[in-house]
């Protein structure tokens, strides 16, 4: 059995993460202040005996004796980060270096929950993860893209000068139960939506593309990850290379949904990627993972989720 910490544990991915932890057997403590977590995602767990629940926030200094640490911690919708900009660099960047300095004091292993949003507006693609990324600094989306990049820094300087055992997940798109209904992600808006047989709002003609992941092969992908051959440190790209249309996304949902939701466009947000999908072969090659569940599949999950809480 290992102590492992999770730090965002009641956020959508967090609270999967929680889940999988507990299940193989570990004692799991979530540590969350509630800004974009929610009880009642893990609330199912709150009798568990290995399992504690401590309300926290990370740009707080935070003492205790693990031997892991997955730092997820910052809200990861456009609604969510631009609400505050300013509390999400610092939450990025100021959580990575409270988060480092537990880790290298009680020498914990520790991975941070990076995202494709490092890569901008990518002029490569797919996205490999060598590939430095085309980033705006000073624009509406920075506060997320340049907290990440720079915890990404903290963590890789570290690991370099204090010998911190540190991981790198670059995560891509992903989706699934528990997701905020107006987190203003694409998935969730356009299943919330359909189910209000509201229109669907597709920014541009909808020719942008994304790639999808299940949260389980997701939170699959990270144990592995963190359970890694110590000289990995990543990046490491984490999600699915298959690559739609919004459009295709839309017109998807609809018919699934069986909605009567038509298709309205609207202007493009500033700095929104036009192309997002990643290069895997790290991933397949040194973790053996790579994405199971299709999309449809995994929407239908979503949808039925959905479905119980609107």
């Amino acid at each position: 059995m290992k102590k492992i910490l999770v730090t965002g544990g009641a956020g959508f991915i967090g609270s999967h993460l929680c889940e999988k932890l507990l299940e193989r057997g570990n004692e799991v403590i979530c540590l969350d202040n509630y800004f974009t977590g929610e009880k009642k995602n893990i609330v199912h767990l709150r009798d568990h005996p290995y399992f504690e629940l401590i309300r926290h926030d990370v740009t707080m200094p935070f003492y205790i004796e693990v031997d892991e640490i997955y730092n997820l911690a910052c809200p990861a919708s456009p609604i969510h980060y631009q609400y505050n900009p300013i509390k999400t660099i610092k939450t990025s960047v100021m959580g990575a270096i409270n988060m480092l300095g537990l880790a290298k004091r009680i020498h914990a292993r520790i991975l941070q929950a990076s995202t494709s949003e490092v890569y901008g507006d990518p002029e490569v693609h797919p996205q490999p993860e060598e590939y430095h990324g085309n980033v705006n600094p000073i624009g509406p989306r920075s506060c997320y893209d340049e907290g990440k990049r720079c915890a990404e820094t903290l963590f890789m300087d570290y690991h370099v000068q204090n010998g911190v055992k540190i991981k790198i997940a670059r995560i891509f798109n992903t989706y699934g139960p528990r997701m905020h209904p107006s987190d203003g992600r694409v998935v969730s808006n356009f299943i919330v939506q359909a189910l209000k047989q509201e229109d669907i709002i597709v920014y541009g003609e909808g020719n942008q593309t994304r790639s999808f992941q299940y949260i389980d092969d997701l939170v699959d992908g990270l144990i592995l990850l963190m359970e890694s051959r110590e000289s990995l440190t990543g990046p490491v790209n984490l999600g699915n290379p298959v690559e739609f249309t919004i459009l295709e996304l839309a017109r998807m949902i609809i018919r699934m949904t069986g909605s009567r939701s038509g298709i309205k466009h609207a202007p493009m947000p500033q700095d929104d990627p036009l192309q997002r999908q990643p290069d895997i072969t790290l991933a397949r090659t040194e973790l053996n993972w790579e994405p199971a569940i299709p999309l449809e599949e995994g929407l239908e999950k979503t949808i039925a989720y959905f479905k119980s809480i609107i």
